[in-house]
């Protein structure tokens, strides 16, 4: 475990609560909006909220037992192995046909966007390279592009609640490529016989609580929504800005929902 403050584990824990939180009241906005049926948008967010909240605790409890930390004689990837194993089940949870109604619900673009806001505790990252315990070579990348993008989420929510797709498109590639470009430095910057960025401190800290809970269980949630915003862009028929539903069609009967 890192000695850090109390205040950082608060930060991290705002941001790994605070993303799935508000992934789950879009679920639940989306599934009412695509068909009225409060009680399948009510099991739809309880399930994922009892599943995040289940890898989140679970996620802990390895990193607290170790399982994370790096070694300087042999690679340890177990952290890699849990936020790619976590970033699979989000993305194949998508594919599920209830779950797929839900997405093309109008609303569903700027609900998917709307928990990137609270990637603005990637100032957590900074301050921990304050108190010397993360290099500036991760720290100000990965912080300063978790800010940049939590500070955008919200304007680029609004804009797609009304219709508005301009900057969503980069919003979302900007936003994985600030993940790849942390997740990378964070790698190469680690301990391990393959190090190779040779900088001290290393990122070992990344891998011990609190901060393991953000690659483990922030990071594939965010990039999950990422690509399945993209896909929805990608896929979905664009409507003008503030242009009501056709005369005599519903929300879950508009082409916006009719399509996947």
């Amino acid at each position: 475990m890192a000695d850090l403050p109390l205040y950082i584990w608060a930060l991290v824990l705002i941001g790994v609560i605070g993303i799935p939180a508000t992934t789950v009241i879009g679920l639940f906005g989306s599934t009412v909006a695509a068909d009225g049926n409060r009680r399948a948008a009510g099991i739809a967010a309880v399930c994922f909220a009892a599943t995040w909240a289940g890898w989140i605790v679970v996620s802990a409890l390895l990193a607290g037992d170790g399982a994370y930390h790096q070694s300087t004689s042999h690679n340890r990837p177990w952290i890699g192995v849990a936020a790619g194993g976590a970033l699979g089940a989000a993305l194949i949870g998508t594919t599920i046909p209830a779950v797929g109604q839900v997405l093309r619900s109008p609303s569903s673009l700027a609900r998917l966007t709307l928990p990137h806001t609270f990637r603005v505790v990637g100032v957590a990252f900074i301050i921990v390279m304050a108190l010397g315990k993360l290099p500036a070579a991760f720290a100000l990348p990965a912080g300063l592009g978790d800010i940049a993008i939590g500070i955008a989420a919200p304007f680029i929510a609004r804009r797609l609640a009304s219709g508005d797709r301009t900057g969503a498109t980069w919003f979302n590639i900007l936003g994985i490529l600030d993940l790849v470009v942390a997740v990378s430095i964070g790698f190469l910057a680690g301990l391990g016989p393959n190090r190779l960025l040779d900088i001290s401190p290393s990122t070992a800290a990344v891998a011990m609580l609190p901060l393991a809970l953000i690659p483990t269980t922030a990071v594939p949630l965010a990039v999950a929504l990422h690509i399945t915003s993209l896909i929805r862009l990608r896929t979905a028929p664009m409507r003008a800005p503030h242009t009501p539903a056709p005369a005599g069609l519903t929300a879950k009967e508009t082409p916006d929902a009719a399509h996947p």
